[in-house]
């Protein structure tokens, strides 16, 4: 991670001043870096020895950031990982160009390496992920969303990466078409359970912990899958507050809803289906060879789902 720390500050350069103070802001916020972490560990797990997982790394962080600083336009959030959002500090249109930055030097980067199939993956993830941001936004104030639609929404906007990441990694690491699957398999259903647990973490979270507004969903709407299971199975008055505060993002509401979506057992079903997701992924990568990457990645899997952050 050092090495690939090392090179997101290269990369980061631009002669815009405004372009290397947004970015090293919203860089230096630090994060998880989960993503970058699934490249190196899936190529260490398939034994590469080179230097290009440190790259590719940097490229799926840099196509992170870029979705969080649109993310936080839209969404109006004044608040990620402890700290003013970019846009609160710097302003809408000074985000979304930097994200645009982060997203054409990602585009640089990944052509540099010079292999199509790591073009194909990354341009694949990028689209979809676009998708998805413009699916859950259709989705906003809807209290009708299914199941299925807001897993999609998941699905494309968060696993999409998740699963590249993966992907890339084994594909580094010089792995089969089949395991480059698996690895993909991995990274899809650990992208699910690390939403659906920030779905949780939203109504049940600390946010000194979790670095963002409790009731930031709420408020904007989002019909997140503790809200679609309460709609499907709570009592009529569960029903209405819900569907009147999606239609309204009414957050003055949201002791209620807290009180609703807590005593249903809403949380706990979205706590299940991330257990469920989180077993997929150990299971995809059942096959690696035991090695301490292979451990780690199976830590993972239960971090994204035992996590308070």
């Amino acid at each position: 991670m050092e090495s690939v720390n090392t090179v997101i500050r290269q990369r980061l350069h631009s002669e815009v001043s405004l372009v290397n103070q947004i970015a090293e802001y919203i860089i230096s916020a630090g994060g998880k870096r989960i993503r970058p972490v699934l490249v190196l560990l899936l190529a260490n797990a398939y034994g590469y020895k080179g230097t290009a997982h440190h790259e590719l790394a940097a490229v799926v962080e840099f196509i992170h950031t870029a979705t969080l600083l649109h993310d936080d336009v839209v969404d109006e959030s004044s608040m990620r990982r402890g700290r003013q959002t970019a846009n609160a500090l710097f302003g809408n249109a000074a985000s979304v160009l930097v994200g645009d930055f982060l997203y054409s030097r990602s585009f640089q980067m990944m052509v540099s390496l010079d292999n199509m199939r790591v073009m194909r993956i990354l341009s694949d993830a990028t689209n979809v992920i676009a998708e998805g941001e413009v699916l859950q936004l259709l989705n906003m104030h809807d209290p009708d969303v299914t199941h299925e639609s807001y897993l999609k929404v998941i699905r494309s906007k968060t696993a999409k990466l998740f699963e590249a990441a993966a992907e890339l990694g084994a594909l580094v690491g010089g792995a089969t078409d089949e395991q480059i699957e698996a690895a993909g398999e991995y990274g899809r259903s650990l992208g699910t359970a690390f939403q659906l647990i920030d779905d949780v973490l939203d109504y049940a979270g600390d946010a000194a912990e979790i670095g963002k507004n409790l009731g930031d969903d709420l408020r904007e709407g989002k019909p997140t899958l503790p809200l679609i299971w309460l709609m499907e199975n709570g009592t009529p008055e569960q029903r209405q507050l819900v569907r009147s505060c999606i239609e309204h993002g009414d957050e003055a509401q949201f002791d209620a809803v807290l009180a609703a979506v807590s005593s249903s057992g809403a949380l706990d079903y979205t706590r299940a289906q991330a257990e469920s997701a989180g077993r997929r992924a150990a299971e995809a990568i059942s096959g690696l060879p035991d090695s301490i990457y292979k451990t780690s990645l199976q830590q993972l899997c239960s971090f994204a789902v035992d996590r308070n952050h």
